[in-house]
């Protein structure tokens, strides 16, 4: 096998998330159509399936950059397919988010491709690599807000405007959550190049400890409180009615309810 064939093998897409892709665009057809006879089932397979393509967007964000920074290993470990059972920690990056939305309603980060540190030269190019991810979170909630704050729902059925606006609230909540300069989450990634030595081994004791950290922060009542308002205030920044993301989120749960305010 020639180094080019092996490259380009290396790079393509994964059939899994060719899978999860086309999952997401049946069912938000099935939301946009109201085929499907249950509007909730159809909200939850969307959300739940671009969620996870969103995490395969943000692990690969990392991945390249880091290639174009100088970790050529990147591509053999097979970051660059897109696949999600590629990464070093599935459970953390695919499934634990996974569940949290289900559970919680809120998008979690997740850590998963290792990145060979010293194949990096420059401090810019390592606050880069571990800003790309976030960053494509922050893309996909424009885009998916985009209808929003274009002034351009007329047309769009309430379902899916519904769903736009959880998925939005999704990919808000990871990113900001994620540009914390928190011990294991990526904001920590971008200032950490610019630290002193002394102050990162005083910090190294604690990484591995600081997303959970962050985790048990969120049931602390304040802390809830000025988290959720800086989420409310970034999606009224968004063009987000409050009520959209609120329904969005009643809808994708399906084994709850469904307030009459949000049916469909």
């Amino acid at each position: 096998m020639t180094t080019a064939t092996a490259r380009s093998h290396e790079r393509r897409i994964s059939p899994v998330f060719l899978a999860i892709l086309a999952v997401m665009a049946v069912t938000g057809w099935a939301v946009w159509t109201g085929f499907a006879s249950s509007a909730g089932l159809a909200i939850f397979l969307f959300v739940t399936s671009a969620w996870i393509v969103s995490l395969c967007l943000h692990e690969y964000a990392h991945a390249r950059t880091a290639l174009h920074s100088g970790d050529i290993t990147v591509g053999a470990k097979g970051y660059l397919t897109l696949n999600p059972l590629a990464y070093t920690h599935a459970v953390l990056s695919i499934i634990l988010p996974v569940l949290f939305v289900i559970m919680g309603g809120i998008g979690l980060p997740g850590g998963a491709v290792f990145i060979e540190q010293g194949r990096i030269r420059g401090r810019w190019k390592h606050s880069l690599i571990s800003a790309a991810g976030p960053v494509a979170n922050v893309l996909f909630a424009i885009v998916c807000t985009a209808p929003f704050w274009l002034d351009a729902l007329e047309g769009v059925p309430l379902a899916f405007q519904y769903a736009l606006a959880f998925l939005a609230f999704l990919q808000v909540t990871a990113a900001l959550l994620n540009f914390l300069p928190v011990p294991g989450l990526d904001g920590y990634g971008v200032i950490e190049p610019w630290l002193s030595y002394k102050i990162k081994r005083q910090i190294e004791p604690y990484a591995p400890y600081g997303f959970f950290i962050v985790i048990a922060l969120l049931f602390v009542p304040a802390v809830n409180g000025a988290f959720f308002d800086a989420i409310d205030a970034l999606m009224r920044a968004l063009g987000v009615p409050e009520e959209s993301r609120y329904c969005g989120s009643n809808l994708y749960r399906i084994w709850q309810e469904t307030p009459d305010l949000c049916e469909v």
